[in-house]
C-alpha cells in the first residue's frame, strides 16, 4: 500500500484507491459534486502566489535604516516612554502653569524665595529643551492668537449688545457664537502657552 500524504480537503477512496474532493454544500444550499484529483494536486489555496523577483528583492531587504543595530529598535519598543501626544503635552503645561502660580503664591508658608525661583528656573529650562518653537511656527502661532482675540472682543461686543437690551432678537448664529466664548479663550490660553515655551 503506497502512502499518500494527507492533504486538507483531499480524501482516498478505500475501494478504488483514488483521491477526490468530497462533495461540498454551497450557500445557496446546493451540493458540489465530489471530484477526482491526481497525484500531487495542491489545493488552490496552497497554492505559493506568484512573485516577481522585484518583490522578492523587496521583502528581502532589510526594513531598518544602515547601521541601526535591531537589538536597539527592540529595546526602544519596550521602554515605557511613549512620545506624548499635543493635546497631553498642552494639559501637562496647563497643570505645571498652576502649580507653579500656587507655589508663587505659597511662598509665605515657609518656603524661600530661592526654592521657588529655583523650581521655576529649572521647570523653565526642561520645557524648552522639550518643544523649541521654530521662529516661523512663533509667527503663525501669534497671527492666530491676534485672529482669537479679534474673534473675543466680537462676541463680548455682542453679548454687551445682548445683556443691554440693543439686540433684542439675537439669531440662532449670533447665539452660538456667544456660547463658544469659552472654546476661545481656552484656545487662546493654549497658543499663550506655547509661545511661552
Amino acid at each position: 500500500m503506497d502512502f499518500v500524504p494527507e492533504r486538507e480537503g483531499v480524501v482516498k477512496d478505500e475501494k478504488t484507491g483514488e483521491l477526490y474532493i468530497p462533495a461540498t454544500r454551497r450557500p445557496d444550499g446546493t451540493w458540489r459534486k465530489p471530484r477526482k484529483v491526481k497525484d500531487g494536486y495542491v489545493p488552490q489555496e496552497e497554492v505559493p502566489v506568484y512573485e516577481n523577483r522585484g518583490v522578492q528583492w523587496m521583502k528581502s531587504r532589510p526594513t531598518l535604516p544602515p547601521g541601526l543595530n535591531p537589538e536597539d529598535v527592540e529595546a526602544s519598543k519596550k521602554s515605557d516612554s511613549q512620545p506624548m501626544s499635543k493635546s497631553a503635552k498642552k494639559n501637562a503645561k496647563r497643570k505645571e502653569k498652576k502649580k507653579h502660580q500656587q507655589e508663587s503664591g505659597a511662598g509665605g508658608r515657609g518656603e524661600s524665595v530661592e526654592t521657588v525661583t529655583a523650581m521655576l528656573a529649572a521647570s523653565k529650562i526642561s520645557d524648552a529643551s522639550q518643544n523649541e518653537v521654530p521662529p516661523s511656527d512663533k509667527a503663525a502661532i501669534e497671527k492666530k492668537l491676534r485672529n482669537l482675540k479679534k474673534k473675543l472682543k466680537q462676541v463680548d461686543d455682542l453679548k454687551a449688545k445682548i445683556d443691554s437690551g440693543e439686540l433684542k432678537n439675537p439669531e440662532k448664529e449670533q447665539l452660538a457664537k456667544v456660547a463658544k466664548r469659552q472654546e476661545l479663550v481656552d484656545e487662546i490660553e493654549d497658543l499663550e502657552l506655547d509661545l511661552e515655551d
